[in-house]
């Protein structure tokens, strides 16, 4: 498969810089846009370049040109339109979190694997080249042994109705504290022992502020922040027995400095040049579509379920609950 045409479901901001991202790919196009209104989706074809519209999702769906799903909807839509696609036996990228909940994640990955249906998560950092980066800095032992992590991501979201809102699961947790823990899982593993959590709510009923803390079975401890209605510093901090590492903006990872045990700096490195970062998870659809695989090797789904766990449990600690849970 030398280019993949991407069809997108939903044709808000992220649709947006997906599509432009999409532009300048040269293994990949905008090939269709498709919303419930075919004038939305007209006039997003026109401004981002993409060469088809259509009003309805079935539509699109229909079209056997389209290589590659991108569903960019709020996350209380992503199974019912994941399931379609697979109904259509379209590969789909579906944009984070994969769902909203443990059940309808591991219905949706069943269904995709019965039918033989690519499907992964669009959780970007996973596909970022800085991410082996940072790995290969602390394997090769910068800053000695790593023993604890702290994350912080926050953003003053309260003007945007989908995270405020309950009936589309809003709130800080899903929305943006899974790229923190999600940086905590890439670098820390999976053997964790321990979930500590608290957190504030907003007067419409969802989590404004998280504080999240994971104990390894090593003895590793990850401190974990998020916010909707706070501006956070963004990064990411590893912690060694020989120095620390500062990684910048744990949502799209700019770079990271290594300082040793008298906090003097001794090496950093810069992200390579890049469109938006859209692309890497793109261009990963790509290749694994041209080897015939039914995932990412960059996020498997068992790791999309075990993060989907990992909230669920955070919520349960929590008490966060949304309008149509049971």
């Amino acid at each position: 498969m030398l280019k993949i045409r991407v069809g997108i479901i939903g044709a808000g901001a992220i649709a947006a810089v997906m599509a432009d991202t999409l532009s300048k790919m040269t293994r990949a196009e905008a090939y269709a846009i498709a919303s419930r209104d075919l004038a939305k989706a007209e006039q997003f074809a026109k401004v981002h370049k993409v060469k088809c519209s259509y009003g309805s999702y079935e539509e699109m769906l229909k079209d056997k040109k389209v290589d590659l799903v991108y569903i960019a909807t709020p996350h209380t839509f992503h199974y019912e339109q994941a399931r379609m696609c697979i109904n259509y036996g379209k590969p789909v990228l579906v944009e984070k979190p994969f769902c909203v909940t443990v059940k309808e994640t591991e219905e949706l990955l069943a269904y995709a694997k019965e039918r033989d249906v690519f499907i992964t998560e669009a959780i970007w950092t996973r596909y970022m080249p800085m991410v082996e980066e940072i790995k290969n800095a602390l394997t090769a032992g910068v800053i000695g042994e790593p023993k604890m992590l702290t994350a912080n991501l926050g953003y003053a979201l309260m003007h945007k109705t989908r995270v405020v809102s309950p009936e589309l699961a809003g709130g800080a947790l899903l929305d943006v504290g899974i790229y923190p823990l999600n940086f905590a899982a890439m670098l820390f593993g999976h053997d964790v022992v321990k979930t500590e959590a608290v957190c504030t709510f907003t007067e419409t009923g969802v989590d404004a502020n998280d504080g999240i803390v994971l104990t390894y079975g090593d003895g590793k401890m990850a401190v974990i922040n998020s916010s909707m209605v706070a501006v956070s510093d963004r990064l990411g901090i590893i912690q060694g027995d020989k120095g620390y590492m500062i990684v910048e903006n744990v949502n799209n990872f700019e770079g990271f400095t290594v300082y040793d045990n008298s906090h003097k700096k001794i090496s950093s490195k810069k992200r390579p040049k890049q469109i938006s970062g859209y692309e890497y998870e793109v261009e990963a659809c790509r290749v694994a579509l041209s080897k015939k695989q039914l995932s990412c090797p960059q996020m498997p789904h068992e790791e999309t379920i075990r993060m989907m766990k990992q909230m669920e449990q955070i919520r349960r600690i929590c008490k966060i609950k949304y309008p149509f849970e049971n």
